[in-house]
């Protein structure tokens, strides 16, 4: 049995370094920016979270691994229900939370157990600041999500979809869960054109999002295959700029497998992808 040029076992592979790489990261062993907090919260507003956004969020929440702001490409209303795949500790979840307000919900899954246990010990934190019961997360994989046919107004994901060794089957499970109508706002990180072998064979750069990246052309056609309508991607350069010029450890072991002429914005955008579900 293949999955898109995949064995199951070399799926599972996949799955376990992208566990094991974010177990250590909310232990507080590894940073998916590489960077202190206060840079990561610099990351966040240089990418579009305002400070009302970040007020709501509990502390260690945000923990450098964002590459946009999908919460507010998917313009959420009050009422909606909302799925986050890949919440890591909660940090969209919480926002999104806050946005939908005590008539909606926001649902975070993960498959990272220590993620989930994070994500969890912050929502007392979130209700004493919020006034709002509305935030769960379940643990789950994006390929087999554990969200009832037809139940979600938005799905959302913040640099999470590239990590999957199965991303067609990804975006089927994002239609399967929509409700008609229902929308789709994923920020995730792209590829201008091919990475350089050596760069995708690295598993610091897989658990930071970018080897697992396909081109911009391939995202549009996963999406239209899974039955999804009214596509928009965005690229938006600022997010690679940000992390070269921080110095961050992971564009810092990017660049030495680059051209000497290349930087890592040359390969790699950050992009916002829109859709919906056609209504019935």
């Amino acid at each position: 049995m293949k999955k898109e040029g995949k064995s199951v076992a070399d799926a599972e592979l996949v799955h376990q370094k992208v566990r094991d790489g974010y177990a250590e990261i909310a232990k507080g062993n590894g940073c998916g920016c590489g960077s202190e907090r206060t840079s990561s919260d610099e990351l966040v507003r240089q990418i579009g979270y305002s400070t009302e956004e970040l007020s709501v969020v509990p502390e260690g929440a945000n923990m450098g691994l964002s590459c946009g702001n999908p919460t507010a490409i998917a313009s959420l209303k009050v009422g909606e229900i909302v799925l986050d795949l890949g919440s890591g500790g909660g940090f969209d979840v919480f926002i999104a939370g806050k946005k939908v307000g005590p008539r909606g919900r926001a649902i975070g899954v993960d498959m990272t157990a220590e993620m989930l246990a994070k994500a969890r010990r912050n929502i007392d934190t979130y209700r004493e600041q919020t006034g709002l019961d509305n935030v769960e997360f379940r643990l789950g994989e994006m390929e087999h999500l554990p969200v009832a046919d037809g139940s979600i107004d938005v799905v959302i994901s913040n640099c999470v979809v590239n990590l999957s060794p199965d991303k067609p089957q990804v975006w089927r499970e994002i239609a399967r869960v929509l409700k008609p109508g229902g929308r789709v706002a994923v920020s995730d990180l792209a590829l201008l054109k091919p990475l350089p072998s050596a760069v995708r064979e690295m598993v610091e750069a897989l658990v930071g999002c970018v080897a697992g990246a396909v081109l911009v052309d391939e995202t549009r056609r996963m999406m239209t295959e899974a039955g999804l309508a009214d596509i928009e991607l965005v690229s938006t350069p600022d997010y690679i700029q940000a992390k070269a010029d921080w110095n961050d450890p992971l564009y810092r072991k990017i660049m030495e497998h680059l051209p000497a002429d290349a930087e890592p914005r040359d390969y790699i955008t950050s992009l916002g992808a829109t859709a919906r579900k056609p209504a019935r």
